[in-house]
Parts: structure tokens; C-alpha cells; sequence
């Protein structure tokens, strides 16, 4: 005949927010207090316990990576995008006399604050500039 094992009783002292928790995890799980706290207690002390929480550090870490490596490419992009904007305005744009310089300064506020509210509509509708370019392009030889 089976004899269920007798378990050993334990005093713990928690603080009440950890208690509150525990109080409520319990209360949803219709699950007395005393077997979820072995059961983390059990699982705190599991051999496994050390591999489980490398295995969620290893996949957070990848994610960091993955996210790291879009940010890097979105900045390449961006400069790259700045410095070709940069040499064709450079190569096809002559200096201006003074008197026309004045006026194409004026201009140039016209049209910066044009480009401002395109920028704007471009950001909050998309699509952006990085999705429209594959992810992986190769380099010309």
C-alpha cells in the first residue's frame, strides 16, 4: 500500500508585497499557497534552474543583437543617404552672386519648412525609407 510521504513543515517570513502576490497567484490558480511556494522552491533549487535562466538570458541577449544590428544598418542608411544627398547638391549647385544669394536664402526657409512637413507626413504614415530597401543588397564589384 502507497503511503503518502509526510511532508516537513516550515516557518517563512515574506515581505507583504511577496505575499500579496502569492496570496493572488494562489487565488487564481484555485491552488493553496503553500504548493505554489514549494513548486518555486522546487524550481529555484532545480539543477535544470541554472540552464533554464542561461537559455533566457542567451535568447534575450540574441534579441538585443538582432535589434542592435537593424539599429546599425538604419543609421548606415541614414548616412549614406546624407552623404549622396550632400555630393549631388554640391556638383549641381553653383555659388550665387550676393544679391541672388538673399533671395535664395529666403527661398531656401520656404522650402526647409516644406521639407519639414513632408518629413513629418512621411514619418507618421510610412512607409520609411529602411523598409523600402532589402535587406540584403550586394556590393557592386
Amino acid at each position: 500500500m502507497n503511503r503518502p510521504q509526510k511532508k516537513a513543515q516550515m516557518s517563512v517570513y515574506l515581505d507583504p508585497e511577496v505575499m500579496r502576490i502569492l496570496a493572488a497567484y494562489a487565488a487564481r490558480r484555485g491552488q493553496p499557497q503553500s504548493l505554489i511556494a514549494e513548486a518555486a522552491i522546487t524550481s529555484f533549487l532545480s539543477p535544470d534552474a541554472d540552464e533554464q535562466r542561461e537559455a533566457a538570458i542567451a535568447k534575450r541577449l540574441d534579441q538585443i543583437d538582432r535589434r542592435l544590428l537593424r539599429l546599425e544598418r538604419d543609421v548606415g542608411i541614414g548616412v549614406e543617404t546624407l552623404a549622396l544627398f550632400i555630393r549631388f547638391w554640391l556638383t549641381t549647385n553653383p555659388p550665387l552672386p550676393e544679391p541672388a544669394a538673399q533671395a535664395a536664402r529666403a527661398k531656401a526657409g520656404e522650402r526647409y519648412d516644406g521639407f519639414m512637413a513632408a518629413l513629418g507626413r512621411r514619418l507618421a504614415q510610412g512607409p520609411k525609407l529602411r523598409q523600402e530597401i532589402p535587406q540584403d543588397v550586394e556590393a557592386e564589384v
